[in-house]
């Protein structure tokens, strides 16, 4: 088996429509592909149609704050019918909208010839997040979005929005018959770095694995992060966090080895 269990749609802020994204797979040599839409199973049901020989995994990841920083959560195997991860999601979606339209104001105060029906547009549908924001100022000639001169973390065109504690998601997903990830915990391109001490403390909470093979993480980090989930007793997954023509990441760049695959799917039930 290959698998890649970190793979977004036009359901959020990839470029990839759900019903593709498993022929995509096939065609990477993937037997297994998570959808981990940001906040949203709104691409599952598409992707799980168009499966194939490929299979599917329901996933979600979901914007979480872990002390002073946001960090990101992968729930796999969840049941999507789950009513509170359900209510939650569509409330980090309701704010995740209020958020980008005020980026957008606060872009055009700051002298961004862009407009809100432009992002909309790029957004296609999806809830509105900082890469269709980056998208629109691009095609303006914007070429440095997140940096602290537009939408990075506490940027000038930055807006706090509303996020759960990491250990309330990880307490959601598992509620939901899944198992929760972290996912690039070190990555070079993202402010938050997560600890020991704090990797420690999600293990505490329920976290069942790191994210350790990740185009965003080097390869020395990703060996301190195995020699990490080994001491806490985590299992490791690897994953190319696809999203499309937005990166320039391959589906399947980085894979999940399958006895982990197995491992993560029998704590969530066997799902």
């Amino acid at each position: 088996m290959t698998i890649d269990l970190h793979a977004h749609s036009t359901a959020s802020d990839g470029t990839t429509p759900p019903a593709e994204l498993p022929r995509l797979a096939a065609g990477a040599g993937l037997t297994a592909v998570a959808l981990t839409d940001h906040d949203t199973f709104a691409g599952l049901a598409a992707a799980t149609a168009a499966a194939g020989d490929v299979e599917v995994i329901p996933g979600v990841e979901i914007s979480c704050r872990l002390d002073d920083a946001e960090v990101h959560l992968l729930g796999l195997f969840v049941d999507p019918g789950h009513e509170p991860l359900a209510a939650e999601l569509a409330l980090v979606r309701t704010d995740r909208d209020r958020r980008g339209v005020r980026m957008v104001e606060r872009c055009r105060e700051l002298g961004a010839p862009i407009t809100l029906a432009q992002v909309r547009a790029i957004a296609g549908g999806a809830p509105l997040g900082r890469p269709h924001i980056a998208a629109a100022l691009a095609a303006a000639g914007i070429t440095d979005a997140f940096t602290p001169e537009w939408i990075a973390d506490g940027g000038r065109a930055d807006v706090p929005k509303h996020v759960l504690a990491a250990a309330d998601a990880i307490a959601l997903v598992r509620a939901a018959g899944g198992v929760a990830v972290l996912a690039h915990p070190r990555s070079v391109k993202r402010r938050a770095s997560v600890s020991d001490p704090q990797l420690a403390a999600l293990r505490d909470a329920g976290l069942a694995g790191i994210e350790a093979d990740h185009p965003e993480q080097p390869p020395q980090v990703r060996d301190r992060l195995r020699e990490v989930a080994a001491d806490l007793g985590l299992l490791v997954t690897g994953s190319s966090d696809f999203h499309g023509d937005r990166k320039p990441v391959r589906l399947g760049e980085c894979t999940t080895a399958p006895e982990v695959f197995a491992a993560l799917r029998q704590a969530a039930g066997g799902r």
